[in-house]
């Protein structure tokens, strides 16, 4: 049995997830139902959790500034946020856990499995990624977290060279040769990192623009990087493609 606490200002979807707890995850038990930041923590160090559902956005004091105020962070966080593109990605690119609002079932019991087989207590760097993703609304986030199989990497966007889908895996390649498989597929990368450097060459493969060393006409087109790995494009994707260049 692991044990949870909800820290949400909104009555009703405190009362939906727990609901969807109970009736979901009979695994978890839930100790406190808080309506503030300061009844969170009070919460917190009285029952010290397992996992933390916690709402960003409430009035006096949001999620970000109750974590502040606590000596430590000992207990899975998992934030629950409103359905919007832009926080999606800026989960993804701090690598934080988050649950849309109207929370999904299936996606609260992956999120309690995952919980259940490791830690997923935040770093403070993951927390500065994710503030720096949400105030630039209109500029490229200049590092992302990539989740590994033995912790978080944190590289600059700009040094990933291409990535490689890889069933639900995707491979990360970044300029200095480091490879790095995190557990998102292609599609999520994609969505993640999408910029002007960034192009969708081909189902498999999500390239950035400036490791391209050439372009060969033969086999149906096809480009090398740097690292000399040759790239397919895409039937659907060459007009796209010799447009973005005409730009140039």
């Amino acid at each position: 049995m692991i044990t949870c606490i909800i820290i949400d200002d909104e009555g009703h979807s405190l009362e939906m997830l727990e609901w969807l707890i109970r009736t979901y995850c009979p695994n978890v038990q839930i100790e406190a139902l808080c309506n503030s930041g300061e009844k969170g923590i009070e919460a917190i160090k009285k029952f010290n959790p397992d996992i933390v559902f916690l709402d960003i956005d409430m009035p006096g004091m949001s999620g970000f500034d109750m974590l502040e105020k606590l000596d430590q962070i000992n207990f899975n966080v998992v934030f629950t946020t409103a359905h919007d593109k832009f926080a999606i990605r800026a989960f993804n690119y701090s690598a934080l856990h988050f649950l849309l609002k109207p929370v999904n079932a299936d996606m609260l019991q992956e999120t309690v499995r995952r919980a259940e087989g490791r830690k997923m207590i935040p770093q403070k760097a993951q927390f500065d990624l994710l503030l720096q993703s949400i105030r630039n609304t209109t500029k490229t986030v200049q590092r992302i977290a990539l989740s590994s199989g033995d912790g978080l990497v944190f590289v600059p966007v700009s040094d990933i060279m291409y990535c490689q889908a890889d069933s639900n895996y995707t491979k990360v390649i970044l300029a200095n040769g480091q490879k790095i498989v995190v557990p998102k597929t292609l599609k999520d990368i994609d969505e993640t990192i999408s910029g002007p450097d960034f192009f969708r060459i081909h189902h498999s493969y999500l390239i950035n623009i400036n490791y391209i060393k050439k372009y060969v006409r033969g086999d149906g087109g096809y480009v090398v990087m740097n690292d000399n790995t040759d790239v397919p494009i895409s039937r659907n994707k060459r007009e796209e493609f010799f447009e973005l260049f005409s730009k140039l």
